[in-house]
């Protein structure tokens, strides 16, 4: 039995890369980019204007004040989205302009339509009237000062989102080259489990929960699943063949829960083996999930998860999640610290994974509840969590007020 802590080790050493290929941008969304994304162009591409009122040349503004003003002349109108070409551009005369269109040549300031004094009238003016000194470069958005030519969009190994993608269409950007997603397929083992739709379940009978949480997991990281279905006991050359089968499949990674501890009817360590998977590790010093197994056979991946359906998630959160950002190409995921707000007591000997609820105080530290039953089989707490905290090994009892490593559910 190895360490949490050298498990991870392990984990990160594993090589597999997976292979690129490029996809539409809108099409990008959950994926995870296998290379910097770049601006091919500047923006805003043109310098434009962030207000509405009059494009004005400020060096003509200079020494003016309430009592020393000066009549201008409005050459023209120009909307967001009109050519902004001044063909009759005379000194001392503005331009009326309207948020976000093109500041024409020849100027280089805008007045906020607040500021301007019409003459004659309003509704008849031909000129405006400015009786203060505008400084030059106000109100106007300067072509290149939020992305300049090759300024990075999206580095490499980040996972695309919607914001993204807002970035993305406004450059002009219309492909991505991404990591292709992961396939995986999952099997659960043991004749206890029962479909959940079952009615009148026998005592002995367990509804399956783990191939369906997993299944809902995976999707959500966008991640491609297959559900194997059971296997019961008595059927160890089933799974024989579906790894057998995977071996010459494109699949990349194959996952089990259940028959993985020492018991009569745990065949899996065993079958992996005999199907000539090399073993990275078998059982590690967690609560839950101890008899955790990962084998490889070239760059196949075999993951063996518990069957208690708590100790199945948590092996999916700590143990196949970081492998998969591993293949990705993503970085390593950095746990929060958060303050405990109850005791909590373990064996030192082990790292301890425990369903807790985060909230946030008035001075903004995150506080962690450590929630009551932790043991693998029950459910409840893992509803009425938001996050798990991670109590290391080598400490046995944390007091309130203690700092903790805590990480998402996702």
């Amino acid at each position: 039995m190895i360490s949490y802590r050298e498990s991870i080790r392990l984990i990160d050493k594993i090589s597999l890369k997976l292979p690129n290929e490029t996809v539409s941008t809108v099409k990008a969304i959950n994926r995870v980019c296998a290379e910097d994304v770049l601006s091919p162009i500047k923006n805003p591409p043109h310098n434009n204007t962030a207000f509405d009122g009059f494009a004005v040349l400020s060096k003509e503004t200079k020494g003016l004040t309430k009592k020393n003003k000066k009549k201008f002349k409005i050459l023209k109108t120009i909307a967001a989205g009109e050519d902004p070409k001044i063909n009759n551009y005379e000194k001392n005369s503005v331009v009326e302009i309207m948020t976000g269109a093109l500041v024409p040549d020849f100027y280089d300031s805008i007045l906020p339509v607040e500021k301007a004094k019409y003459f004659p009238s309003k509704e008849k003016a031909t000129h405006i009237i400015i009786d203060e000194k505008v400084n030059k470069s106000s109100y106007i958005r300067f072509a290149g000062e939020d992305y300049n030519i090759k300024d990075v969009v999206v580095k490499k190994g980040e996972l695309i989102q919607p914001k993204h993608l807002m970035a993305f269409t406004t450059l002009g950007i219309k492909e991505i080259t991404v990591k292709k997603i992961p396939k995986i397929i999952f099997f659960g083992t043991g004749n206890e489990i029962t479909d959940y739709k079952e009615e009148n379940v026998p005592a002995w009978k367990v509804r399956n929960s783990n191939n369906y949480y997993l299944e809902a997991f995976a999707k959500s990281l966008n991640l491609e699943i297959i559900d194997g279905g059971t296997i019961k006991d008595d059927e160890p050359e089933k799974l024989r063949q579906s790894l057998k089968d995977f071996i010459n499949s494109d699949i990349n990674l194959f996952v089990t829960s259940g028959a993985i501890s020492a018991g009569k009817y745990d065949f899996i360590p065993k079958l992996v083996e005999d199907c000539g998977f090399k073993k990275y590790f078998k059982g590690v010093s967690i609560k839950p999930g101890k008899p955790m197994m990962l084998s490889t056979f070239k760059d196949k991946l075999f993951f063996g998860l518990p069957g208690n359906p708590i100790s199945c998630a948590a092996g999916f959160r700590f143990f196949i999640y970081p492998l998969l950002r591993n293949i990705l190409g993503m970085p390593k995921e950095k746990a929060s610290k958060g303050k405990l707000v109850n005791t909590y007591s373990k064996n030192k000997n082990f790292t301890h994974f425990s369903r807790c609820f985060m909230k946030t105080n008035k001075q903004g530290q995150c506080e962690i509840r450590v929630l009551q039953g932790q043991q693998s089989h029950r459910i409840r707490s893992f509803t009425q969590s938001n996050c798990w905290a991670i109590f290391s090994q080598g400490k046995e009892k944390f007091k309130k007020g203690d700092l903790t490593d805590f990480l998402t559910l996702i």
